[in-house]
C-alpha cells in the first residue's frame, strides 16, 4: 500500500518549536518533490514549504520564511519540516504530499498531488 504518514504535531506555546516528519511506505521518495501544506478551520489549504526531488530548489510561503526549514533524508525515505518561533496563526492541520514535478514552487501551487498523508494537528497556544 502506497502511503504518506505525518507525525510530530502537537500543542506548543507561542515561540516554541516542533519538527514534523513525513514518512513514505510502499514507494521511495527520492524521485518525488515533497510539500507541506496546512489548512486552518474556515480557511483554504495553503502550500507552506516544498522541496524538489534533488533538493536543488526549496520554496517557503512568506508567512513562514525564516522560521520553517524543510529537509529530506532519502535514505530514511522521510521529509521533515522544522518549525521554529511558532505563532498562533500557524495553528492548522499539516499535510505532506508527493508528486513527480521538478520545482518546489510549482509543487506548492498544486492542489492535486498524487499522494497525500492523513494530516497532523499543530496547535500554537498559551
Amino acid at each position: 500500500q502506497l502511503q504518506l504518514v505525518e507525525s510530530g504535531g502537537g500543542l506548543v506555546q507561542p515561540g516554541g518549536s516542533l519538527r514534523l516528519s513525513c514518512a513514505a511506505s510502499g514507494f521511495t521518495l527520492d524521485t518525488y518533490a515533497i510539500g507541506w501544506f496546512r489548512q486552518a478551520p474556515g480557511k483554504e489549504r495553503e502550500g507552506v514549504s516544498c522541496i524538489s526531488d534533488t533538493r536543488v530548489s526549496t520554496y517557503y510561503a512568506d508567512s513562514v520564511k525564516g522560521r520553517f526549514t524543510i529537509s529530506r533524508d532519502n535514505a530514511k525515505n522521510t521529509v521533515y519540516l522544522q518549525m521554529n518561533s511558532l505563532k498562533p496563526e500557524d495553528t492548522a492541520v499539516y499535510y505532506c504530499a508527493a508528486e513527480r514535478i521538478n520545482t518546489a514552487h510549482t509543487m506548492c501551487l498544486m492542489t492535486d498531488q498524487r499522494y497525500w498523508g492523513q494530516g497532523t494537528q499543530v496547535t500554537v497556544s498559551s
